[in-house]
C-alpha cells in the first residue's frame, strides 16, 4: 500500500522514482524531482498524503504511544546524486536484503 501511493504521488508531480525501498521502520528512495517542485513541498506532499492514508487504513497506528500521533519523523535526508549515483542505487536497491540478512544473524546468536 505505502509503495503504490509512493509512486502514484510521484507520477502526479511528474517526478521519477528510481529507486525504492521500504523497510519496517524508514523509507530510502531515489527520486529526480522537476525543477518546479521544491524539495520541502514534495516531501511535505509524500508525507502528508502517505500518512493520512496509513492512519485511516489502519487505525490501530495511532493507539501505539511511541508513535506520538505522527507516521513520519519530522525530517528527511535529501542529498543530490552524480558522480556516485549508480552507488547510491546499489545501496537503496539492495538495502532490504542486507537488513534482512543482519536481523537472521542477530537472531543465530540470541541466547534464550
Amino acid at each position: 500500500m505505502l509503495e503504490q501511493d509512493i509512486r502514484s504521488i510521484c507520477q502526479w508531480k511528474d517526478a521519477e522514482l528510481a529507486e525504492l525501498s521500504i523497510q519496517i521502520d524508514h523509507v530510502h528512495m531515489i527520486v529526480s524531482i522537476p525543477p518546479r517542485v521544491s524539495v520541502s513541498d514534495f516531501m511535505g506532499i509524500l508525507k502528508g498524503k502517505t500518512a493520512i492514508k496509513m492512519f485511516k487504513s489502519y487505525p490501530n497506528l495511532k493507539r501505539k504511544p511511541y508513535w506520538g500521533n505522527h507516521f513520519w519523523a519530522r525530517g528527511y535526508f535529501v542529498n543530490t546524486v552524480g558522480i556516485n549515483e549508480e552507488m547510491i542505487r546499489r545501496y537503496v536497491k539492495y538495502q532490504e536484503n542486507k537488513e534482512r540478512q543482519e536481523e537472521q544473524d542477530r537472531s543465530d546468536y540470541t541466547l534464550f
